[in-house]
């Protein structure tokens, strides 16, 4: 049997502590390639760069930053241009996030569409995310990423060992609450929960006085909800690992009908 091939990217950057922390985690799993962009890309979403160059730049055996690229940009080339014609990688895993990808948040969030990416070309994958209330450092040295390195050795040998299989274009979406693994209650199934949003944009003056916008973060806050599936906000809030099935295809089914009777 082929040693497992295994694509890791993320949109923190390449220098990020949890692109290190996953890399530890899957060590001895496969083949290791990081692909990861040079800057950081948080909230780029699902983008290509379709205006510009990029370039690979290699950090060290079988790790690359790209240029100014994206992380669905890093997956794309990566597929085409590091990997020989016909092969796929087996796995592909986005993360470790500083920071929460719960909710509406996943269609922001560059680690999750790094997933989607993967998913569209029918290789399975999952987004990992350490939620951190805000306050990413304070996480790292106090609690680290023990919890959330141990789920994604875990969930990557249960794929890789084809012990669980996902859906055509379906990925899976991991937030991991700010625990140590012994306090974590364990792992909740989840749904894309309800995210109340707000406005951070604040405006700003540089030295010569003209205006500018900055986007900040507003707090995390969600609709709680009942039910038999419990939504990912509930799941962290309640001390668990939550685990959402995410499909590409974001067709709303129910409102078909509605616009067939209208039009």
């Amino acid at each position: 049997m082929s040693t497992p091939k295994i694509l890791l990217t993320n949109d923190d950057g390449f220098q990020s502590s949890g692109l290190q922390a996953l890399r530890e985690a899957l060590e001895g799993l496969g083949e290791i390639l990081v692909v990861a962009p040079a800057l950081e890309k948080s909230a780029s979403g699902h983008s290509l760069t379709l205006t510009r160059p990029l370039r690979f730049v290699e950090i060290d055996d079988d790790f690359y930053k790209l240029e100014d690229g994206t992380p669905t940009d890093c997956v794309y080339l990566a597929l085409h241009a590091l990997y020989a014609e016909g092969v796929k990688p087996d796995l592909v895993v986005s993360g470790i996030n500083r920071g929460a990808n719960m909710g509406e948040d996943i269609t922001y969030s560059g680690t999750a569409n790094a997933a989607l990416e993967a998913a569209l070309h029918g290789i399975p994958a999952f987004a990992i995310s350490q939620v951190c209330n805000h306050n990413c450092t304070k996480v790292e040295l106090e609690v680290g990423y023990d919890l959330a390195k141990k789920t994604a050795r875990s969930l990557a040998q249960k794929l890789l060992n084809r012990e669980l299989s996902l859906p055509h274009r379906t990925y899976l979406n991991v937030n991991i609450p700010p625990l140590p693994p012994d306090k974590c209650k364990g792992i909740q199934i989840t749904k894309a929960g309800y995210r109340y949003y707000g406005n951070d944009a604040q405006v700003h003056r540089n030295p010569r006085g003209e205006e500018y916008w900055w986007i900040g973060l507003h707090p995390l806050r969600w609709r709680p909800e009942s039910g038999t599936v419990m939504s990912d906000f509930d799941a962290i809030a309640q001390g668990y690992v939550s685990i959402t099935p995410v499909q590409a295809n974001p067709t709303n089914l129910a409102a078909i009908q509605e616009l067939k009777d209208a039009f």
